[in-house]
């Protein structure tokens, strides 16, 4: 299934969403609000990159990030569940990680990101690995993997 498809389904079906992102800074929103009619069930994008932003806006704690720092498994939950609360949405995403090319680690590469996804009161956090190392194929990948996420549990 293709964005104009998912579009059109969650038209359909009545089914909001909402997105908070890190290290795609929005992408993920643009390819929804890009197509007419999307205001049908799109609530709201924000782009939290910083992890001030994350913290102040989407209320994840600040010990969450200290200690496992803005690219983990917790974070991305903190986040969805943050932004569940905010947007009220039946389905909402978060995605963080790290997009290069700079800003990896031995134990956080460039190419790792978390996506996390709640509908009504389920979360799932998605770890995934991007091997291409280029910025904009890595942004890329993570959105069609949202989408595809998102296909799913629809």
């Amino acid at each position: 299934m293709n964005i104009e498809k998912l579009h059109k389904k969650l038209i359909k079906k009545k089914i909001t969403l909402s997105t908070a992102e890190s290290c795609t800074g929005g992408l993920l929103s643009s390819k929804f609000t890009r197509l007419s009619g999307s205001s049908k069930y799109f609530q709201m994008g924000l782009v939290t990159y910083s992890n001030n932003a994350k913290v102040k806006i989407l209320k994840v704690n600040k010990k969450i990030i200290n200690k496992y720092g803005s690219v983990s498994p917790e974070c991305c939950e903190a986040m969805v569940q943050g932004l569940s609360k905010i947007s009220k949405s039946k389905i909402n995403i978060s995605i963080t990680g790290i997009a290069g090319p700079n800003g990896g680690t031995k134990y956080k590469p460039v190419g790792l990101v978390y996506i996390g996804l709640t509908k009504r009161n389920k979360t799932i956090v998605s770890k995934n690995y991007f091997k291409k190392k280029d910025r904009n194929s890595i942004q890329n990948k993570t959105v069609e993997k949202c989408i595809k996420l998102i296909q799913d549990i629809i």
